[in-house]
C-alpha cells in the first residue's frame, strides 16, 4: 500500500469511527456500586468517537498533529458535542500557555548560551561512550523533575539535547538512532522522575486530596516519596535497558568528544552577566512555583503566570526578540496540546469520561484485588495518554476507591498505582508536554513513539503488580486490610 493510500485508509477509518458512534443507539447507562446511575448522552457518544478519531489520527500522523487539533474544534459544534465557544475557548487553557511558558523558558536558555555551557560541561564529564551520555541525559531529566514541573524541565532540556546530538555528528535533519534514543527517553525520563515527589506535577497533590476526601487520611511528602520514588528510579533505569537495546546508537563512542567539549566550553569563557540574569529569573519562576502551596499569597495564582512572566522579562530585556519566537517556538506543538484539553474537557463535559470509567471499573469490581488493581491501572493509563493527567485522576480515583473499600483492597495501593500511571503516558504525543517537546527534535515519528510505548506501558504495568505484591508491604501498605 502506497504511503497516501495509507494515509487515505486511516483519515476514512477516523471519520467512520466518529459516524458509528454518532449514529449507533443509545448505550446502556453505566452502574457504580452505590447503585449511581451514569447515563451517556447523543453528546457523549459523539465524543467517545471524536476521541477515537483523534487518536487515529495522531497515531498514524495522517495531517499534522496540530491539524488534528483543530479538526477537534470544528467537528465538536459540528456533531453537536459542545458550541463552537466552548471547543475553541479550550484551545487557550492555562494549561496550554504553562506548556507555552515552558517553551519560551528553554528558547532564552538557548539564547544566552546556558544550555550549551550545560550540555559542553555534561559531556565532559560523561566522556565520549554514548550509552552514558544518555544514562547522563536521563538521570539530570528525571532529578530535575523532583523540583520543577515536567513540562519545564523538558523544555529546558531541550536545547541542552540538540546541542548534544550536533557534537554527535551527522546530519541534523536525518533521524539518527542516537537521537531516537534521547529524545524519547527523555520524554519517558521525565514522566518517571515526575512521580518521585508532591512537586513533580499537579496530578500529585491532586490524587492525595482526593484519596483525604475519600478515607479521611492524609499522606504526608515523605511518606508519598518513599512509596514512589523507588518506582520512579526502577522505571528510569528500564527506559536507558529499553532506549539502547531498541536504539542502539550508531556509535559507541565518539573519539575526541570531550575534547571537543572541552575546548567549546572554554571558548565560552566565564558565566556572563546574562547567563546569570536568565539563570535568577527562572530560579525565582520556579521558585513561586514549588513554594506556592506553603505560601497563602501565591495560593491563587495559576501555574502559568510565572513562566509567562519570565517570558515578558526576556521580550522586555531583548534578550527574546520576535524573531526568535517564530523561529523556535512550534504552533503545531502548542495546537497540540490545544486540542488535546478540548477534547478532554469535552468528555468531562458531556458525562462521556465519567461513563467511560464507571463501566469498566464496574466489570472488573468482583475480580481478585490484583487484577482490579491492575484494570484500575490500564485505565488510568488509557486516559492520560487521551486527555489531562488531572483529569484522568479525576474521574478515575474516586470511582476506584469507593470499590476497593467494598474490595478491601488498600487505599493507598490504589492511590500510588494510579499516580504511576497517570505520571507515565508513553503512548501518545499529547499525554504529556515531554512528549510533544521531544517530538520537536524531527527525530522520530508518532507511530514510532507508540511503538516503543507499547513495551514501556506494559513494563509499568507489571512494575505495579510487583510492587503491590513485594515493596510497598514491606513498608507498611499491605494490599488487603480488614
Amino acid at each position: 500500500m502506497s504511503s497516501d493510500l495509507k494515509r487515505y485508509f486511516f483519515v476514512f477509518l477516523g471519520i467512520a469511527v466518529l459516524l458509528l458512534f454518532y449514529f449507533m443507539p443509545p448505550l446502556a447507562p453505566a452502574v457504580d456500586p452505590m447503585g449511581k446511575s451514569f447515563e451517556l448522552t447523543q453528546a457523549g457518544k459523539a465524543g467517545i468517537g471524536l476521541f477515537l478519531l483523534a487518536g487515529i489520527w495522531w497515531v498514524f500522523e495522517v495531517v499534522p498533529i496540530g491539524v488534528t487539533s483543530i479538526a477537534i474544534g470544528v467537528l465538536q459544534p459540528v456533531f453537536g458535542i459542545r458550541t463552537a465557544k466552548e471547543a475553541f475557548r479550550d484551545f487557550m487553557d492555562p494549561t496550554v500557555l504553562f506548556i507555552l511558558g515552558s517553551l519560551l523558558v528553554g528558547v532564552a536558555f538557548t539564547q544566552c548560551g546556558i544550555t550549551k555551557r550545560i550540555a559542553y560541561k555534561m559531556l565532559v564529564i560523561v566522556g565520549e561512550d554514548t550509552r552514558k551520555i544518555l544514562l547522563g541525559v536521563f538521570v539530570l531529566t528525571a532529578l530535575l523533575t523532583h523540583v520543577m514541573a515536567h513540562t519545564a524541565v523538558a523544555g529546558a532540556m531541550f536545547p541542552i539535547m540538540m546541542s548534544i546530538l550536533a557534537l554527535y555528528g551527522g546530519d541534523m535533519d536525518k533521524p539518527s538512532k542516537f537521537g531516537k534514543a534521547m529524545f524519547m527517553g527523555m520524554a519517558f525520563a521525565a514522566g518517571a522522575g515526575s512521580i518521585c515527589t508532591l512537586m513533580g506535577g499537579a496530578r500529585n497533590p491532586a490524587a492525595v486530596g482526593f484519596y483525604k476526601e475519600f478515607t479521611g487520611q492524609d499522606v504526608t511528602f515523605l511518606e508519598f516519596s518513599a512509596a514512589l520514588a523507588p518506582f520512579g528510579w526502577l522505571t528510569v533505569i528500564f527506559i536507558f535497558f529499553l532506549m539502547i537495546t531498541i536504539f542502539k546508537p550508531e556509535k559507541l563512542k565518539v573519539p575526541g568528544l570531550r575534547s571537543r567539549a572541552q575546548e567549546e566550553l572554554d571558548k565560552l569563557g566565564p558565566i556572563t552577566k546574562q547567563e546569570i540574569f536568565v539563570l535568577v529569573v527562572v530560579g525565582l519562576a520556579l521558585a513561586s512555583l514549588v513554594f506556592q502551596a506553603y505560601i497563602p499569597a501565591l495560593k491563587g495564582m495559576d501555574r502559568s503566570i510565572p513562566l509567562l512572566t519570565a517570558g515578558l522579562i526576556f521580550f522586555i530585556t531583548k534578550i527574546l526578540t520576535v524573531k526568535e519566537l517564530e523561529r523556535s517556538i512550534s504552533w503545531n506543538i502548542v495546537l497540540l496540546f490545544s486540542g488535546a484539553m478540548s477534547i478532554g474537557f469535552a468528555l468531562w463535559q458531556t458525562g462521556a469520561a465519567e461513563w467511560m470509567a464507571v463501566s469498566w471499573l464496574s466489570m472488573i469490581q468482583d475480580a481478585p484485588w490484583l487484577v482490579f488493581v491492575l484494570g484500575i491501572s490500564f485505565l488510568v493509563l488509557i486516559l492520560t495518554n487521551f486527555i489531562m493527567n488531572v483529569a484522568a485522576i479525576s474521574i478515575c480515583l474516586p470511582v476506584a476507591l469507593v470499590i476497593a473499600k467494598y474490595l478491601g483492597v488498600n487505599p493507598e495501593i490504589i492511590l500510588y498505582s494510579s499516580v504511576a500511571m497517570a505520571g507515565m503516558p508513553f503512548l501518545l504525543l499529547i499525554g504529556a508536554a515531554p512528549n510533544a517537546i521531544a517530538y520537536q527534535s524531527k527525530q522520530f515519528t508518532t507511530g514510532e513513539f507508540f511503538a516503543t510505548g507499547v513495551p514501556a506501558s506494559l513494563a509499568i504495568l507489571a512494575m505495579v503488580a510487583i510492587f503491590s505484591l513485594t515493596f510497598w508491604p514491606i513498608i507498611g501498605i499491605p494490599a488487603l486490610i480488614n
